[in-house]
C-alpha cells in the first residue's frame, strides 16, 4: 500500500490552519451540547467525535512543526 506524502506547501498550510480553526470551533460547540445532554449514549458519541477531532488537530500540528504554540492559539480565536 502506498502512503501519500503530506502536502506542506504554503497553500496547504493556510488551508490546514483554517481547518484547525474550524475544528476548534466545532469542538467548543460539541462541549456546550454535552452540557445539555443527559443520555449516556449520546454523551459517549459526542466524546468520540471530540476525540477524533483532537487527533486531527494533532495531525495538523505535527505536519507544521514550525508553527509555534502562540501562533496556533492566535489562529483559534
Amino acid at each position: 500500500m502506498d502512503v501519500k506524502k503530506e502536502d506542506t506547501s504554503e497553500e496547504s498550510k493556510k488551508n490546514h490552519i483554517s481547518y484547525y480553526k474550524s475544528l476548534t470551533k466545532v469542538i467548543s460547540e460539541i462541549q456546550e451540547e454535552k452540557k445539555q445532554e443527559a443520555e449516556p449514549a449520546i454523551i459517549s458519541h459526542l466524546d468520540n467525535r471530540i476525540d477524533a477531532m483532537e487527533k486531527d488537530k494533532k495531525r495538523i500540528r505535527d505536519m507544521f512543526p514550525d508553527i509555534g504554540e502562540e501562533e496556533w492559539n492566535a489562529n483559534t480565536d
